[in-house]
């Protein structure tokens, strides 16, 4: 039920690079997610990119623990927010979520402005 598995992430690099120069984007601080409708091949609803500045958090290690902590919300929260919606409406997308944040903050943070975004998320793929 709570997995993330390999093939819920984004790696191919079209999608990626489409994602970014054709897809929609919208803040939900701290987070900026951009996102497109993908092909209905897609084995998943949803192919997610978690992506946290070089340039704002120059130590790998708070990198990771801030992606640690994006992942963990997102899968808790994913198939209730996010996978019900999008197979009713039968629609794939594919999906980054960016920190943009100035602080590392914790969990029950990042876990309350997570689900925030993957219901304003849902919100805006069913237009």
């Amino acid at each position: 039920m709570h997995t993330f598995k390999k093939e819920e992430r984004l790696c191919n690099k079209k999608l990626i690079d489409g994602l970014f120069h054709n897809g929609s984007s919208f803040l939900c601080y701290p987070f900026r997610a951009s996102w497109m409708l993908s092909d209905p091949g897609q084995q998943f609803p949803v192919q997610v990119l978690f992506a946290v500045a070089k340039k704002r958090y120059k130590r790998a290690v708070d990198r990771n623990l801030i992606k640690r902590l994006m992942r963990e919300a997102y899968r808790l929260n994913k198939q209730s927010l996010l996978y019900s919606p999008l197979t009713d409406a039968d629609k794939r997308i594919v999906l980054s979520i960016g920190y943009i944040g100035k602080e590392i903050s914790d969990y029950s943070f990042i876990e309350k402005k997570m689900l925030k975004l993957l219901a304003q998320m849902a919100a805006e793929v069913s237009k």
